[in-house]
């Protein structure tokens, strides 16, 4: 019987810990860094320092190198208010033991982090299902280092998962639970799939983007309806799908979970059933956060991850969102008029290009370039309609 453990309201403190190996540079670790202890606040946590080291290789039983484990040992022992470690990278049970008995401190993964966050966003019975098939799966390789952590009164980061009552050593025990959580799954998946196709035959549009770049802020607008939306890291987890008429012409709007790097592939496999809006989709919104110093990074992310599930060549209008913050963040006091119209000239005439013309620049909460948005989606649903419906597209006008 699985047994939620309570999650205190009061804040954890945490230090995060990050390796600087040949596959990235000093730079995109302390990128990766900043979206850790983003992610860490989104659980409730707040990172008051952070643990950095250059290795050839992580070590095996440590992760981190014996000095840099003692001074992240020395740093918890004058403050004892720590209660949590977070390194960026997957830790191996073996290795989350080894570092546990050496800082006496609960020690998590990124990935057990965004398990974590993903299990206190679940609502629905599908979303809880696969979030607890993905935390079984992560569980299971690591059952003698996680156990151990799983066993712990209390609550925190890191522990709101399939907590347990007393220790399961059995691997059988934890293979069962994640067959019987595929067999839930599969039957949820079964009724989607026939909610899906009882929408007819509408033009489908999805939502796309790395987290917390506007989409659901977006979907409230286009739509006129009430989707939550919060400046969180996966703030939506369900989909959520409205019917939406431009001007007498019908198709269905729907906004899906936001992608993020190092997501954990337990997620990516249990949110197949998720995920099968975007390959399903028509047309594709690609929404990017432009005022987001690596905006192209975390764009590429988005495309690699669309790349995976099949979805690249779909017919895509890039959105490039937040350009109100945007000029805040890029133009300088001094900067006159017609040279920050030069800056947004430039950019705008840079992704034009790079997109082939299918891009818009807009802002959601400032709802500049809206109407433009509308119009564009309209021109892209119509044309559609044309193609798939040829027949019916006559209706739609």
């Amino acid at each position: 019987m699985i047994e939620k453990k309570k999650h205190f309201a009061r804040e954890e403190k945490t230090v995060l810990v990050g390796v600087v190996t040949g596959e990235q540079t000093e730079e995109q670790l302390n990128e990766y860094l900043d979206e850790l202890a983003f992610l860490a606040e989104t659980a409730g946590v707040i990172a008051i320092k952070r643990f950095t080291q250059k290795l050839a290789h992580p070590d095996s039983k440590t992760f981190v190198g014996k000095g840099k484990l003692q001074e992240i040992k020395n740093f918890i022992l004058k403050n004892r208010d720590i209660e949590l470690v977070i390194f960026d990278d997957e830790l191996t049970g073996s290795q989350i033991q080894h570092i546990e008995k050496e800082l006496a401190v609960k020690t998590i993964d990124r990935s057990d982090l965004i398990l974590d966050i993903f299990a206190s966003r679940a609502k629905t019975a599908q979303a809880k299902t696969q979030v607890e098939l993905a935390q079984y799966q992560y569980i299971l390789p690591r059952l003698k280092g996680m156990w151990k952590h799983l066993e712990r009164q209390g609550g925190g980061v890191g522990t709101r998962g399939p907590g347990e009552t007393e220790i399961e050593t059995d691997r059988r025990i934890v293979k069962d639970k994640i067959s019987l959580l595929r067999k839930r799954l599969s039957e949820i998946d079964k009724q989607s799939f026939t909610q899906r196709k009882e929408r007819g035959e509408f033009i489908r549009v999805s939502l796309v983007g790395y987290t917390n770049v506007g989409k659901s802020t977006l979907m409230n607008l286009l739509s006129k309806s009430d989707v939550f939306a919060e400046n969180k890291l996966f703030a939506t987890l369900d989909t959520t799908t409205r019917k939406v008429v431009f001007e007498q012409t019908p198709f269905l709007l729907s906004d899906t979970v936001g992608f993020i790097r190092k997501l954990p592939h337990h997620l990516v496999e249990s949110f197949k059933s998720t995920l099968d809006e975007v390959r399903e989709a028509d047309i594709l919104l690609h929404v990017v956060d432009i005022s987001h110093q690596k905006y192209e990074e975390q764009l590429k992310v988005v495309n690699k991850t669309l790349a995976d599930l099949g979805a690249a060549e779909k017919p895509t209008i890039t959105v490039f969102n937040k350009m109100d913050q945007y000029e805040v963040v890029v133009f300088d006091e001094w900067l006159d008029d017609e040279v920050k119209q030069d800056i947004l000239k430039d950019l705008k005439q840079r992704w034009q290009n790079e997109t082939q013309g299918n891009c818009v620049f807009v802002s959601a909460i400032a709802k500049t370039n809206i109407d433009l948005l509308r119009q564009t989606i309209l021109n892209k649903v119509r044309e559609m309609y044309r193609i798939r419906y040829p027949y019916k597209a006559e209706f739609f006008y």
